[in-house]
């Protein structure tokens, strides 16, 4: 490959810097290496730009532009020693030429506790909205479309600058994922999927939040997808429910948690009539005895699916259109107990304090002894009543517990899988109503080895962003689509 190429890099400790630049020379006649470091070093084979910032802050990339004089530009984001495979670089250039791309990226392999392993990665979609989307550590931009990107910034973020640079950049041109494994990459986080999952509610991830979202909605704003914090009222019917609300269940071989769940529930005190509906998938174990130990409190609804073909979101439906379903439909998980017993007088206050058709609590969570983990309180205050349904598109979930205006529920309907379905409700929801929030904790969420997403391996986890993203795409188009017609209430 005759081209001439950049490479941009952060300082790292000299052993794995001078690795990763002999990485790049070694397959590469003609290539440029910047290193961004905060102090002078002396490198013999890069050129070093000082700047007080990081890679991912705008100002870094405002200062680099002036220093790119090639078509293309390669993107290192790690500190540790970058092993390409053969050949590459010129793989991912040519692609990038051939496809006429914006950026391009690849999969790789992992270093990972002494083991080599294969990373795949998964497309990228229009809804491929979150800030943590996996692009591996190597990307490849279009230098024209990266300057252009650069130009276009108008906040001067020190954490969201790379993010705002891709979103840019995939306005006007797509981002290719190569499925070719085609370089190698030392993974330091060797913390479980279920572990890594609430980063971004972390408290400490606040400041580096508060600058993703405006990046988002900015996004949004530009490609016609942004949604005033403007809502459909809701009158809420008064008659043609035989109770006011409905915490609804569905459970599968849970013999170990079950009756918590259910005992927490009927322990609830309100001032008006309520059921709990569980729907048993059919249950291998004795989770069907376990629910009818409980059949004296009338209470109690136990319903058993016709369909053997239903997931977590087909199980919510059928609880919902049983005609014993209440105004309001609370969920709670088979693993999970609700924390004292005002959850469901809450929950319906929340409603009508709030006029929403959708309410978002909050949780604790702990392990199988009820003992505080780590990150402990999950409150979700990304969500704001003027920006949470546009925010919603970046972040990878809503918060729980969920509840919902039963009528409302009724018509959207449940997408039938058990993952992602309460995510893909609430984005839905919210193009239209208000969701309300409720930032004190609600129920104990048991974090043990049997949770759906406790620890899952590449492949499972990259189905569950896939479905995300998708839904993302989807709320996205319909989003363009409902502001181009003006029907924002």
């Amino acid at each position: 490959m005759s081209k001439k190429i950049t490479c941009v890099l952060p300082m790292a400790a000299l052993e794995e810097l001078e690795l990763s630049i002999k990485s790049f020379k070694a397959e590469l006649k003609e290539v440029d290496v910047i290193v961004v470091a905060k102090e002078e070093v002396e490198l013999s084979d890069a050129r070093v730009i000082v700047s007080n910032a990081s890679i991912e802050a705008s100002q870094t990339w405002k200062h680099l532009i002036k220093e790119i004089d090639s078509p293309y530009v390669f993107i290192y984001t790690k500190d540790v020693a970058l092993n390409l495979g053969q050949y590459a670089l010129e793989r991912m250039v040519r692609t990038c030429e051939d496809c006429n791309a914006g950026m391009v990226y690849a999969d790789y392999y992992e270093q990972k506790e002494g083991a080599l392993k294969a990373h795949p990665l998964i497309d990228y979609q229009e809804g491929s909205l979150r800030d943590d989307f996996n692009f591996g550590s190597l990307m490849l931009f279009n230098a024209n479309d990266l300057k252009d990107a650069v130009i276009a910034m108008s906040e001067d973020f020190t954490f969201a600058g790379l993010y705002d640079l891709r979103l840019r950049v995939s306005q006007k041109k797509e981002l290719i994922h190569l499925p070719e494994l085609l370089y190698t990459e030392l993974e330091l986080d060797t913390r479980k999927s279920g572990e890594k999952i609430f980063d971004y509610v972390d408290p400490q991830n606040r400041s580096r939040q508060i600058e993703m979202e405006k990046a988002c909605t900015a996004h949004l704003k530009i490609i016609g997808a942004y949604l005033e914090p403007k809502f459909k009222a809701i009158q809420f019917d008064v008659s043609n429910f035989p109770v006011e609300a409905s915490v609804i269940i569905p459970v599968r071989n849970r013999e170990k948690t079950i009756a918590d769940a259910i005992e927490s529930v009927l322990k609830q005190k309100t001032k008006f009539a309520f059921n709990l509906i569980v729907v048993d998938n059919h249950s291998t174990d004795r989770t069907p005895e376990i629910i009818r130990s409980f059949a004296s409190d009338e209470r109690l609804i136990h319903i058993v699916p016709d369909s053997n073909d239903l997931g977590i979101g087909g199980c919510w439906n059928y609880a919902v259109a049983d005609e014993r379903c209440g105004k309001f439909a609370i969920q709670l998980d088979s693993d999970d107990l609700y924390i004292d017993d005002q959850v469901i007088e809450k929950v319906v206050s929340a409603f009508y304090g709030q006029n929403c058709a959708m309410v978002v609590g909050s949780y604790q969570m702990v392990n199988f002894k009820l003992e505080e983990i780590p990150p402990g309180l999950i409150d979700h205050r990304e969500w704001t009543p003027d920006n949470g349904r546009n925010n919603a598109l970046r972040i990878n979930g809503l918060g729980a517990p969920r509840a919902f205006y039963t009528p409302v529920l009724r018509d959207v309907k449940v997408p039938n899988t058990s993952y992602g379905e309460d995510y893909a409700l609430g984005l839905n929801i919210s193009r239209h109503y208000q969701i309300g929030r409720i930032y004190d904790p609600l129920y104990l969420c048991r974090r043990w080895d049997d949770n759906s997403d406790a620890s899952l391996d590449v492949l499972k986890m990259n189905a569950h962003n896939f479905y995300k993203d998708k839904i993302r795409t989807i709320e996205l188009k319909a989003r363009i689509q409902y502001v181009s017609a003006g029907q924002l209430v």
